[in-house]
Formats: C-alpha cells, sequence, structure tokens
C-alpha cells in the first residue's frame, strides 16, 4: 500500500498510530508537521505540555516522543514505507525530536504484528496473577529493546525489593512536594485531552508493598481504595549505556516496541516512572546493574497477566498536526 504522496488519509493513520503511544500522565507532548514532498514527518516536543516540576530537564517528553516515533515507524512499514529515522537533525533546532522520511520499501516485506495492537495496548494498573511470564518472552522483550539500542534487564527478587523500595520512597516524595501535587492533581482533573480519566487511575496496594502512583497525590493515602496486588512482580529495568537526549528517545522507541510485544502476547504493563524523577533514587537503580558498566535507568516496566487497563484520552489528529513546512 506505498504511495508517493503523503495524502491525507495517509496523514490521519499515521499520526492517528503516533499519538496512540504512552506518555507521562497521558500529556501526549508532541507535535508533528508534515513534509509531503520528501515525504517526511517532523516531530517537535511540544514545551506547553511538559511537566515543569515533574520533569524539568525534558528526559520524560524525549521518552514520550521516543514511543510516538516507534508507532509511527510501526504504522509507516504496515502501510508500506521504510521508515528511515534520524534523531535529533537540526543542533539549531532544540524543539524537532526526530525525522520520520517515508522511503519506498520492497513489496512483500513480512509484517510483525505490532500495527494490530496499536490500538490495545494500555497501561493497567490493576493487581496482576503473578503468573510468571515464559522465559521465552522475557528474551523476546530483551532482545526487541536491543534492537533499540537499549538494555531490558529482570532483576532478581533482592534487586526487585531495592526497586520497590526506591520507588515508595519516590512516591511518598512526590506527595510531599505541594508543585509536584499540584501538577498531578491538575492532570487527573483537566480537561478532556489533558491527562488521565478517573478510570485510569489505580488503586493501591493494600499491603502497601506496589507503590502505585496515587495522581490525587493525597497526603493520606489509606483513603483511596485498595486490593491485594501480586505478591511477587515481574519488574523490567530498561537502560540505557549513556544519558543524553538522543539516549531518551531510543529509550523511548524501545520502551514502546517492548509494551507492544507484551501485548501481542496478552500481557498487561504498568510503567512505575516515580524513582526516574528523583536523581538519588534514579542512581539507586543505576546501581542495579549486572555485570558489565554501569548503566543509566530510564524506565521500571511492571508485568504481568491481569485485565486490560482501560483507554485514556487522545487528542485529535488535527489538533497536534502543524502546516506543512
Amino acid at each position: 500500500m506505498c504511495s508517493s504522496t503523503l495524502d491525507a488519509p495517509a496523514v490521519e493513520r499515521l499520526i492517528a498510530a503516533a499519538v496512540a503511544a504512552p506518555s507521562l500522565h497521558n500529556t501526549q507532548p508532541w507535535r508533528f508537521r508534515l513534509d509531503t514532498d520528501t515525504p517526511a514527518v517532523h516531530i517537535h516536543a511540544a514545551a506547553d505540555r511538559a511537566l515543569r516540576h515533574t520533569d524539568p530537564v525534558g528526559r520524560a517528553v524525549h521518552l514520550s516522543v521516543g514511543c510516538a516515533i516507534l508507532n509511527l515507524r510501526v504504522a509507516a512499514a504496515h502501510f508500506g514505507w521504510e521508515p528511515v529515522t534520524r534523531l535529533l537533525p537540526c543542533p539549531d533546532r532544540p524543539t524537532l525530536l526526530a525525522t520520520v522520511r517515508l522511503a519506498e520499501s520492497v513489496r512483500g516485506a513480512p509484517s510483525t504484528g505490532l500495527y494490530e495492537v496499536l490500538w490495545r495496548r494500555h497501561s493497567s494498573r490493576f493487581p496482576f496473577s503473578g503468573r510468571p511470564l515464559p522465559s521465552g518472552l522475557l528474551a523476546e522483550l530483551a532482545q526487541a529493546a536491543r534492537l533499540e539500542g537499549a538494555v531490558l534487564r529482570f532483576p532478581g527478587r533482592d534487586d526487585t525489593e531495592r526497586v520497590l523500595r526506591a520507588t515508595r520512597e519516590a512516591e511518598g516524595c512526590n506527595r510531599a512536594d505541594a508543585d509536584r501535587a499540584a501538577e498531578s492533581r491538575r492532570l487527573v482533573s483537566g480537561p478532556h485531552s489533558l491527562g488521565l480519566s478517573s478510570a485510569a487511575v489505580s488503586t493501591q496496594d493494600a499491603l502497601d508493598r506496589m507503590p502505585m502512583r496515587d495522581f490525587g497525590a493525597h497526603r493520606h493515602p489509606e483513603v483511596l481504595p485498595a486490593r491485594a496486588f501480586e505478591t511477587h512482580p515481574t519488574l523490567a529495568l530498561l537502560s540505557t549505556a549513556h544519558d543524553r537526549r538522543a539516549d531518551w528517545l531510543r529509550a523511548g522507541q524501545a520502551l514502546e516496541h517492548v509494551l507492544l510485544l507484551a501485548t501481542r502476547s496478552g500481557v498487561r504493563a504498568s510503567l512505575l516512572h516515580q524513582a526516574m524523577e528523583w536523581p538519588d533514587l534514579r542512581r539507586v537503580l543505576d546501581g542495579l546493574s549486572a555485570d558489565g558498566p554501569r548503566l543509566n535507568t530510564q524506565m521500571v516496566i511492571r508485568l504481568g497477566y491481569g485485565p486490560e487497563g482501560p483507554s485514556s484520552p487522545r487528542r485529535p489528529v488535527d489538533e497536534v498536526v502543524e502546516a506543512e513546512v
């Protein structure tokens, strides 16, 4: 279904796939500009949708845009283009995070099956069953991260406890920080196109073991509904060798690749990002690298079997596409 021009139906399909990507607090911090002559899609950071207190350096914005880049690549390949991605193509334009050129591809390229699950991938903040994931699937997820220039590792029981402890401490810090708490509350109670719907906000762990984010930033979380979560969670640490802007974008692509593969296999996921938001706690997770050099942790992923999470609102395509460059 390859086309040498980027017509309106093609734009609709590609951008709709891109905006289905996850983003921190569902801020959807991206804008797309089209070049129909090349053809190419230019992806910009939307500064007005950044979280000034929670994400002051913009690392989470880059991860979110990386997820959108991966979705755009998957959709382009599905419809017959060969996506050629260039990260940070113009140093003098810092908001331009990536360009995806749509080259003609060879007919009959095998399908990855990922396009079909773009629309089924939702964060599930519900309790999981505790049933272990197959070792073959864990290896496939790790390989997907490697293909995108990242490392996915699964900590043992002791290190899992350290991850949970750091995440729990970070969650407490977020609740106690007035600016971050106000920012989080705004994303739950804000307009429909921004943040999370009430249905997507999770319950808390009745045993206070799994530190699920309290988007309402209650100072007394015991007032929130609670259920028993899995006793031995499967966590994955997504890391990169370096910690530059391009690494954040690669980590975002790796994250979404992992999430789509998990969804295709019937595995749910939620993201434990709290410790990433406090440099000292993030360094604790960096120190959990297995053999080899110290890595830079970009995300903690919780994986398991359980109910599908509800969808969060998405911005319409015409709201995120700017005029042709």
